[in-house]
């Protein structure tokens, strides 16, 4: 079972690429403190949180930025113009409440509009709406009330989301992606009992938008070894032949082979392999064609980084609405733990 307060607090907090300074950053810091032996901030926000040990360096990546919307301009009737930061998908904001954050856990409420299909001309309704087409209401009636509100070009905006049980093992939330894998990090920190291991749980920043902060703390870490933790897809949904599903919810944590961003070293992930049938954590393979990971940056470091990964398998991402099963959770922070408890066997 999750540690549901603790997933909530990380999960809503707000922390838009770029802007984790408005929330998530302080959040992760206090879920750090207890089990680590220093934390700092880097220049470009990412929290790292050092474990020390005599063993090899190893650095444990997730990231916690989540993909949001900024402002762009501010119409003169006060609605608001939007670009993605990140992979947003304009369809995912038709009709959904938003919360619009006019500083550090402050914002006001706005809502995702577009023209209405009652009058729209037939041969547009059935067609996704573009960036052009989307807005967001704050219910301002001109410009200057929204400045007025708080509102500025360039601020940023989240789903107005929040976390909740569904079903008896699954849960949906807003970021998931990545902040489930934030609290693998946390969970991890929490149950390691015992590692020689000299470790660095880092919670990068600017991942959406190209990996950024995983690329400038690999450097100052510069790790002998390499683990990020993030979400894949699962479309085991109807509609989707099994072969295409990448992975599948309630059937263990995903270790990675391959992605769009990295090739997992062999050797690693045939030894977590080895851990999981060892200890009996259920796993399954995560190849996935599009998309990347931190892992994609680490292990480009300098001359090179021997890099693993797993991923919580997740329905819907990119959305309000993300899906995980707890028991694949609790299995990702279960293999992470035997991978720092047992770094000492690999050999690379």
């Amino acid at each position: 079972m999750v540690d549901f307060e603790l997933l909530k607090k990380i999960v809503e907090a707000p922390g838009v690429s770029g802007y984790e300074f408005l929330g998530v950053r302080d959040v992760v810091i206090e879920a750090f403190k207890p089990y680590v032996d220093e934390i700092k901030v880097d220049k470009l926000g990412n929290v790292i949180a050092h474990k020390k040990g005599s063993g090899p360096k190893v650095m444990l990546a997730a990231h916690m930025d989540q993909i949001g919307l900024m402002v762009t301009n501010i119409e003169k009737n006060g609605f608001l113009r939007v670009a993605p930061v990140g992979g947003v998908d304009p369809r995912t904001l038709i009709a959904q409440r938003f919360k619009v954050w006019i500083g550090p856990n402050e914002f006001i409420y706005g809502v995702g509009g577009s023209v209405p299909p009652h009058i729209q001309k037939p041969e547009d309704r059935n067609k996704a709406p573009t960036w052009e087409q989307v807005f967001i209401d704050i219910g301002a009636e001109s410009e200057e009330e929204a400045r007025g509100m708080g509102v500025k070009v360039g601020t940023v905006i989240t789903w107005d989301g929040r976390l909740e049980r569904l079903g008896k093992h699954r849960l949906v939330s807003i970021a998931f992606d990545d902040r489930i894998a934030v609290y693998t990090l946390v969970k991890a920190a929490q149950e390691l009992e015992k590692s020689d291991a000299d470790i660095y749980f880092v919670a990068t920043v600017q991942e959406e938008v190209g990996l950024r902060g995983a690329k400038v703390s690999a450097f100052g870490i510069d790790p002998d070894y390499g683990f990020a933790i993030d979400v894949t897809i699962a479309a085991d949904v109807p509609g989707t032949p099994e072969h295409k599903q990448i992975t599948q919810l309630g059937k263990g944590t995903a270790i990675k082979i391959m992605d769009r961003s990295v090739i997992c070293h062999p050797t690693i992930v045939r030894w977590m392999e080895e851990l999981a049938k060892r200890y009996e954590i259920p796993y399954q393979w995560d190849i996935l064609l599009g998309g990347g990971t931190d892992a994609g940056a680490i292990h480009l470091n300098k001359a090179g980084v021997p890099t693993g990964a797993i991923s919580v398998p997740a329905r819907y991402i990119h959305s309000n609405a993300e899906v995980v099963d707890e028991r694949d959770v609790d299995a990702g922070v279960k293999l992470m733990v035997k991978v720092l408890e047992h770094i000492d066997e690999l050999k690379v």
